[in-house]
């Protein structure tokens, strides 16, 4: 079977370096709030071109807590993305706000700003982008919109570090971003582990202040706060990752290359697509086509040994934890439907050229029978 994702091809190539990573942290004898998760927290900055990074227990957390540091709360509305993971309206419920949804956008499924400008209310007082699959939102519109209405923007980068619109990189876009290294992601840690990224001096003190119960000197609580302290252990093997994470992109962009050449010679699959009016770098956290029969091909190509995932297949508005919402089926058809249609591919840096080869074999006999070749 051709995984979606093998982590131990990463890990065994990586294994001297995370092995002395690993025993310095336990040598060393200090595990939270060490010289790592400061290290880290300064390199994450500066390949970023950011000014703070505030290292936290995971990517829910820097989305909680940066809502948290903008003082969004009860009565506040927050527009977001319905199709997305969980966790994006997760925080906006975790501080007592509403979370409004806008449409995507059919071509890059990331929201879309006409949709996001239709949603503005009194109360709304954020935006919240997610950069899906690691294709950058359209940021240059989705600012425009902030700036006309005095809102702030929180770039969800769950799934995007290293991508960039016209050489800026997303995460330094917005007024503040939350970063995942979930093991999965592009840039994945041994276990949860999230990070803030902002330029706003007081928002960054105000994240490290929440992260350690709300005490910005021990034992001194001037709010409540949380304990989200970045592990020193993940902090470390971060450290490890981070240089190799360009090459990594770039291998990720080399087999959606491949993927896209080959796979666009066939009918029925919609294969993803950036934006070309921008200069924008895709880093492909997933590779995601859409086929209208999606759950018979995912069924028909792992007969022939190739997994898939399907990223999301339920989108936020019709979950079960936003009933409340009141919003039914046909509320935002383009989300609805991507849903139904969508079906992530292998992607990973380490997946051989044999394999991405027998991926596309795979693709293209299962999508024969209802499709000629172009």
């Amino acid at each position: 079977m051709i995984p979606i994702l093998d982590l131990t091809r990463q890990h065994k190539q990586l294994e001297p370096e995370l092995e002395r990573a690993i025993r310095g942290v336990l040598e060393g004898g200090a595990f939270i709030n060490g010289r790592n998760v400061a290290a880290f927290e300064e390199e994450l900055a500066g390949y970023l071109g950011a000014a703070h990074a505030v290292g936290l227990n995971s990517g829910t957390d820097a989305l909680h807590l940066a809502l948290r540091a903008l003082d969004i709360g009860p009565g506040d509305e927050v527009i977001t993305t319905p199709f997305t993971f969980v966790a994006t309206t997760e925080a906006i419920g975790m501080v007592g706000a509403t979370p409004v949804f806008a449409d995507i956008d059919p071509e890059t499924l990331n929201i879309d700003p006409r949709a996001i400008a239709a949603a503005i209310t009194p109360r709304t007082r954020a935006i919240l982008p997610v950069h899906l699959y690691g294709l950058p939102a359209a940021m240059d519109e989705i600012v425009a919109i902030a700036r006309e209405h005095s809102l702030a923007v929180i770039e969800d980068c769950a799934q995007s570090i290293g991508a960039t619109i016209g050489g800026t990189r997303t995460g330094t876009i917005g007024t503040v971003a939350a970063f995942s290294f979930f093991p999965s992601k592009n840039l994945g840690a041994c276990g949860d582990a999230g990070a803030v990224v902002t330029n706003d001096e007081q928002l960054a003190e105000r994240v490290r202040r929440l992260r350690a119960h709300g005490a910005a000197v021990k034992y001194y609580h001037d709010e409540l706060g949380v304990n989200s302290r970045l592990d020193e252990l993940q902090a470390a093997i971060l450290r490890v990752k981070l240089p190799y994470l360009d090459g990594w992109i770039e291998r990720r962009r080399t087999i959606a290359a491949w993927y896209t050449v080959e796979l666009g010679r066939l009918r029925g699959i919609t294969l993803p697509v950036g934006r070309p009016r921008q200069a924008v770098r895709h880093v492909y956290h997933q590779f995601t086509v859409r086929v209208a029969d999606r759950d018979r091909v995912a069924r028909d190509l792992r007969e022939r040994g190739v997994g898939t995932m399907i990223y999301y297949p339920v989108p936020l508005h019709l979950q079960g934890v936003h009933a409340g919402l009141r919003l039914g089926e046909g509320s935002f058809p383009n989300a609805e439907a991507a849903a139904r249609e969508v079906l992530s591919l292998p992607m990973f840096p380490e997946l051989r050229d044999t394999e991405v080869d027998r991926v596309v074999s795979s693709v293209e006999r299962v999508l024969a029978p209802q499709s000629a070749l172009v």
